[in-house]
């Protein structure tokens, strides 16, 4: 039985490491973990409850941004399948390009995207579907690659244009967006003009 419990609780670790120490009550029951022993696991210390059906391991140890985890999770759909992707202010923020720095999350999420309970307060959806290519990873999140960040920032229309600008070059001059991208990515003819023009005094 120890045995059992020993594997129960490695599997999760396992689990929760990817995940900055979070998991859900699912990937707990997954893990080996029956439902009703979770309260118990709250009580004595093992796992901290951060939000409904989402816990942490109480001896992990700390990390950078545990927000960004935490929340992706919340965005999990009924197949458990992560639907957040971080995007605009907060992606831009990831990427260190320009000085923005965000006080609320911003996270793209499907159209179809629905919740029974409130939005968090931290959290600011956008409704838009994302190309698998036009996201990377991060510890236990998803956020999008520069160029599309560049361009939710630019259409989305509620930051400064010199803001986005210096996001743009700096992301030129770190070859995180490069003319190619440009060329072969999807984007309104404003977005690609305002861009090109970053581009182009980049250069000069």
């Amino acid at each position: 039985m120890a045995q059992v419990r020993q594997e129960a609780s490695q599997r999760l670790f396992d689990l929760a490491e990817q995940q900055q120490g979070y998991f859900t009550t699912k990937q707990a029951k997954a893990a080996g973990f029956a439902e009703n022993t979770h309260p118990y696991h709250v009580q004595v210390g093992n796992w901290i409850r951060e939000h409904r059906g989402i816990y942490r391991l109480a001896r992990f140890p700390a990390t950078d941004r545990p927000d960004l985890a935490l929340w992706s999770l919340w965005s999990k759909n009924r197949k458990e399948e992560v639907e957040g992707v971080y995007s605009h202010q907060t992606a831009i923020s990831l990427h260190e390009l320009s000085d923005l720095n965000p006080a609320k999350l911003h996270m793209t999420v499907p159209p179809n995207f629905r919740r029974n309970s409130e939005i968090p307060g931290v959290l600011i959806l956008h409704h838009s579907h994302l190309a698998e290519s036009d996201i990377q990873s991060g510890p236990g999140y998803r956020y999008t690659r520069p160029l599309q960040t560049v361009v939710d920032l630019i259409e989305d229309g509620t930051v400064e244009k010199n803001f986005i600008r210096q996001a743009a070059r700096q992301a030129v001059d770190r070859g995180l967006i490069t003319r190619q991208q440009i060329q072969k990515a999807t984007m309104s003819e404003p977005a690609r003009e305002f861009i090109e023009e970053a581009i182009s005094r980049a250069a000069k």
